[in-house]
């Protein structure tokens, strides 16, 4: 699996894998859909695209995950598939497209809302494969 939770208390504790760092991203952006819907629920009707820039690749996560999570909850569009381009050109910048659909809470099967990312306790290892570790505050 490209991703399970880890224990936390109260908030959801996500690790994710991936063979390079998009890919490793990509799963993370899954991650988060799925914990707000079912994303087996979810057909790729329609595309959106979606840029990110950060000064390290923690803050790159960080506002990664913020956006997947403003993309759903506020902008109403659940992504099912990600494909993640990563660039460094003194910044790291993300260049997404994400194929999924409207959301639809009857269909998509709500499950709990995300407030936001956090940096507490957030790991990235650049290694083969790629490990990432967030919470995500619920």
């Amino acid at each position: 699996m490209a991703y399970r939770y880890l224990d936390h208390m109260t908030d959801a504790f996500i690790e994710v894998v991936g063979n390079t760092t998009d890919e490793a991203f990509a799963n993370a952006g899954i991650s988060v859909v799925d914990t707000i819907v079912d994303i087996n629920s979810v057909e790729n009707k329609e595309d959106r695209k979606l840029e990110v820039s950060a000064d390290d690749l923690k803050g790159l996560l960080y506002s990664w995950l913020e956006e997947i999570i403003i993309l759903t909850i506020t902008d109403g569009f659940v992504g099912k598939i990600f494909n993640v381009k990563i660039t460094k050109n003194g910044k790291y910048h993300i260049l997404a497209k994400i194929s999924g659909e409207e959301i639809n809470f009857e269909k998509h099967h709500f499950k709990m809302e995300i407030k936001a990312p956090t940096y507490h306790l957030m790991e990235i290892k650049d290694e083969k494969p790629v490990l990432m570790r967030f919470i995500l505050d619920l």
